[in-house]
């Protein structure tokens, strides 16, 4: 307990401050009638915590198979309640334990903001595959999971992006999008939205008979369907989406927002098309979705080293394992038992921070490091790969 001395001290230092007499005398009158806000100790912090929760208890409530390689799982709270708001775009990470592993992926949640009741995340078989497998393959409707709230960058801002947007999805980066056009369609609001949504075979589409219906239904919205290995007698847009086909199917690229999301080489090229209309770069949002799949297919990989090179990792104070230069760290830390924080998986949050005391690792440019990352050994595990012996600090 602070002495008498140092009470009269802080009194008179916080008497000097401006509007402090005032509060203290309304803090006394707010005493006389029953109250001086005490009893609402913990309020602010509550409320924030039950907007931005840290980890969400989720049932699944339904599984339902959109094509043959993606599924959409619903999910609910333990007690039936309602879950966090979210904007459109965003994503929870869903933490899952498979064979005595724990590891977790970011899923975009593809159902509205305006259905609070339930998240849908639609997954797609990646092969080859871990946690996407198990969720298509083993999760069961009533099985318990844990996710964190929802969180990311990737939405709509109508005081900077606009009224008028375009959305290129590859594969199941249509989740976000439909989110997106869901809730445009569900608050009737005043914006333009052009989805050009590419995928591999035409089995493929994911909500396509949705997304048919939507668009008949709304004035707002217009869809460019594109086929890259299509079948034979297919008389759709076919190929990639070069840069001719968006200006000619966009019309006017002038005060318009573009949005990207699907794997990252659809990620990168779209990038490039855009450019080379001239995009400005604060114009495009591009969604995080992975790390690279092909590392040493990068500029910046060591020459002559194997993907498939072993090393030693060194976690400072806990133990060694064996990894794969060509694996991310985060994805061989768990496979081995140890981990980091994480959510995005994709370099951005940085919550999987580990520091590099000696070897090196390959931080490609989806890390987003920061210089003091770069100068203090730091680098994001999710998408650092180890190019030789290293030793860490987690």
């Amino acid at each position: 307990m602070p002495d008498q001395n140092t009470q009269v001290k802080k009194a008179s230092v916080l008497s000097g401050v401006r509007g402090y007499q005032e509060v203290v005398d309304h803090q006394a009158e707010l005493a006389k009638t029953g109250t001086d806000y005490l009893e609402q100790r913990g309020a602010v912090a509550n409320t924030v915590g039950r907007l931005h929760p840290k980890r969400i208890k989720l049932v699944v409530d339904e599984i339902r198979e959109d094509t043959p390689s993606t599924g959409t799982l619903r999910l609910v709270t333990e007690d039936g309640g309602t879950l966090p708001p979210f904007q459109a775009g965003q994503y929870i990470n869903l933490f899952v334990s498979i064979n005595n592993v724990e590891t977790a992926r970011p899923y975009a949640i593809s159902s509205s903001p305006q259905s609070l009741e339930y998240y849908d995340l639609t997954v797609k078989r990646v092969d080859p595959g871990f946690v996407s497998h198990h969720l298509l393959d083993q999760i069961e409707v009533g099985e318990r999971l844990l996710s964190t709230g929802p969180m990311g960058t990737f939405y709509h801002n109508p005081l900077f992006h606009g009224e008028q947007l375009v959305f290129l999805a590859g594969g199941s980066g249509i989740a976000p999008a439909i989110s997106m056009i869901r809730d445009i369609a569900e608050r009737a609001l005043p914006y333009r939205f052009h989805l050009i949504y590419s995928s591999s075979y035409e089995v493929d589409v994911i909500f396509e008979r949705e997304l048919k219906l939507l668009e008949e239904a709304h004035d707002f919205l217009t869809i460019d369907w594109v086929i890259t290995r299509p079948s034979n007698g297919y008389n759709g847009h076919t190929g990639r989406l070069s840069a001719d086909f968006l200006e000619k199917q966009i019309g006017s690229l002038e005060s318009k927002t573009y949005y990207i999301c699907g794997p990252t080489p659809f990620n990168e090229w779209c990038e490039q098309q855009l450019a080379e209309l001239e995009i400005k770069p604060r114009r495009i949002r591009v969604e995080c979705n992975g790390p690279p799949s092909h590392p040493e297919q990068l500029q910046e990989w060591p020459t002559d080293l194997p993907a498939t090179k072993e090393v030693t990792v060194t976690i400072q104070g806990k133990g060694s394992f064996k990894a794969l230069s060509g694996e991310p760290l985060l994805n061989s830390m768990e496979r081995n038992g140890y981990g980091a924080e994480n959510a995005c998986r994709s370099g951005e949050c940085s919550l999987c921070r580990v520091k590099v005391v000696s070897g090196s690792v390959l931080n490609p440019k989806e890390a987003r490091l920061r210089a003091s990352d770069a100068q203090y050994g730091w680098c994001h595990s999710c998408v650092a790969f180890p190019t030789e012996d290293i030793e860490i600090i987690v």
